[in-house]
């Protein structure tokens, strides 16, 4: 007979994964819809806020769960570290670089105004980039990840950010005025 609480970490880990991707597209999708003014009005920025915060709380708990996980027996360490973990090594390293980037970016909103806005905005673009890895990380590990209704789930929501994100980079590119451009205006 089956326990489950011996499945209990496991399932929360998968739980919270799939619930941390699914806001992090939902996070992505609104921070291109703002910048790309699709989305107006005064709650566009509190959405995206939430939708990054509780990403952020996700990813922990979807890290901290496989510390009781009794088939893995992952340490501190290996949740942490690329390349520490050997089950999956290069999936679960392209996770983890995932997950930090995706937090250290999403704390970064904080410090903005240390960092200053602009140098702040060209760092925060690279969080598509770390979303782009925990795609990745999604689809090559995990007992769901070759499973049709979660390929389904994931790029339904993922598919919205995705399109934005391929406008954004393959769309016709805007000329940007220089500052010597500026000044003869």
């Amino acid at each position: 007979m089956t326990v489950p609480s011996h499945y209990l970490f496991w399932i929360t880990s998968r739980a919270a994964g799939t619930t941390a991707m699914i806001f992090a597209s939902a996070s992505v999708g609104v921070g291109l819809a703002m910048g790309t003014r699709l989305l107006k009005g005064a709650d566009r920025r509190n959405i995206h806020q939430m939708l990054a915060i509780a990403t952020m709380v996700a990813i922990l708990v979807h890290g901290v769960a496989l510390l009781g996980d009794s088939y893995l027996h992952p340490s501190l360490l290996d949740i942490t570290v690329p390349f520490a973990l050997s089950y999956k090594t290069i999936p679960t390293s392209i996770g983890i670089v995932a997950g930090w980037g995706i937090i250290i970016l999403g704390l970064s909103y904080y410090l903005r105004a240390k960092i200053g806005v602009q140098r702040w905005k060209l760092l925060h673009r690279f969080t598509a980039l770390a979303w782009l890895f925990g795609l990745v990380h999604t689809f090559t590990e995990g007992t769901d990840a070759g499973q049709l209704w979660f390929i389904a789930l994931i790029l339904l929501t993922a598919a919205p950010a995705l399109a934005l994100l391929a406008a954004r980079h393959l769309g016709p590119s805007k000329p940007r005025l220089t500052a010597a451009m500026a000044a003869q205006r």
